[in-house]
């Protein structure tokens, strides 16, 4: 396994009014930091929305796929490569799966919890039995499962990762050799400030009221918020390497998809009731060999409104990076920054002088993204 080397993203991002990710009330999901509430965005959401973005950018036999339904989609798989219909098929598939042993879940065909997989995985257990498909559907149920009990099912599901799942990790409880260690931590997105809950009060006209009808055809209430607010993930380079057997390279294309989308994407919560959609205005990257390093204790003390947010929390930000690395001793192997704020600007000027101190220049993203390949590159080399 590659020697220890993990790659932080710290990102300051603003958005307007929005409920990007609702709690059980429907009202955006909120956290009590610092003795404050503030506004926040689970991870799990934000790890969604970045996984639907790099898979967007994938063919389709490179994205993953979490789901209950895994007996209908392999079902749909032998049927599309052997011509059979899904009544012959789906025993087949049935046998198939039966090996791994799933929980079942309480829908007939469904298992007890998403299981998430690559596509092409799905498809090289399809593949094992396209040659064979006509001879097994003639089966019954006991015949078949003995004749399928061989092949080598699990196998497929141990190897082969897609990025989605050298990324995020696969954990199936009660089946451990399906376990896939995940290579991403992504926190929860909090705000750098308190914010409030607000509700938007609306209501919605028939278009085919009569002239002498008055009144709503419908009346409602949206509950969110607006924040500036820190973003963190890390990427243990190692152990994503490792899931992708060993193949630095495409460790390295997984690295730089996963920047991008996680850059780029926002969970889609209300996005058509608010086009929350914003891009960040600080991007800092931070490549390390001895621990990953959360930089939210920067806003433990919220950053109050003066002219603005995102300014005072990008500066607030680089200044807990420099007296972390100063108080610890840190020697990161590189940090690079891109960001919006700029020294010709007397409200920026700080902000811009405090991110240069702490990360350097300030580049465009994607030469960000090019300069933390090449530098990961160099330092994979000198460890060899």
């Amino acid at each position: 396994m590659t020697q220890r080397l993990y790659i932080d993203l710290h990102i300051v991002q603003t958005v307007p009014p929005a409920n990007l990710n609702r709690d059980d009330q429907g009202n955006p999901k909120e956290a009590v930091y610092g003795g404050v509430r503030r506004s926040r965005i689970s991870s799990q959401a934000w790890k969604r929305a970045t996984r639907r973005h790099f898979d967007a950018q994938a063919p389709q036999p490179d994205r993953a796929t979490r789901t209950r339904r895994l007996a209908s989609e392999l079902t749909t798989r032998i049927s599309r490569s052997t011509g059979l219909d899904r009544e012959e098929t789906g025993p087949i598939a049935a046998a198939l799966l039966g090996q791994l042993g799933l929980s079942q879940g309480k829908k007939a065909g469904d298992t007890a919890y998403l299981l998430f997989y690559g596509n092409a995985q799905l498809d090289a257990v399809a593949a094992l039995v396209t040659d064979r498909a006509a001879d097994l559907a003639a089966l019954e149920d006991k015949a078949l499962a003995e004749a399928v009990k061989d092949l080598p099912v699990a196998d497929a599901f141990q190897t082969g990762h897609p990025v989605g799942v050298a990324l995020f990790g696969r954990m199936v409880a009660d089946i451990p050799k399906l376990n896939v260690d995940a290579a991403v931590q992504v926190a929860h997105a909090l705000s750098t400030h308190e914010t409030q809950l607000e509700f938007d009060y609306f209501t919605a006209v028939d278009d085919q009221n009569e002239r002498d009808e008055t009144g709503a055809g419908m009346i409602g209430t949206i509950g969110f918020n607006s924040a500036t607010l820190y973003r963190y993930a890390t990427v243990g380079f190692a152990q994503l390497t490792d899931n992708l057997g060993g193949d630095t390279d495409t460790a390295l294309d997984a690295l730089d998809r996963f920047i991008d989308s996680f850059a780029r994407s926002a969970p889609t919560g209300y996005q058509n009731a608010f086009a929350h959609r914003t891009r960040p205005s600080l991007i800092a990257a931070v490549v390390r060999t001895d621990q990953p390093v959360n930089l939210v204790s920067a806003f433990e003390e919220p950053v109050a409104a003066r002219a603005g947010l995102q300014a005072a929390s990008a500066r607030r930000l680089a200044e807990e990076y420099l007296t972390a690395t100063r108080i610890w001793g840190d020697a990161p192997l590189y940090t690079a920054a891109s960001h919006t704020f700029t020294t010709r600007e007397s409200h920026t000027k700080d902000t811009a002088e405090a991110l240069t101190h702490a990360f350097g220049d300030g580049v465009p993203f994607d030469t960000l993204r090019t300069s933390l390949r090449e530098h990961i590159t160099t330092a994979l080399e000198a460890q060899a």
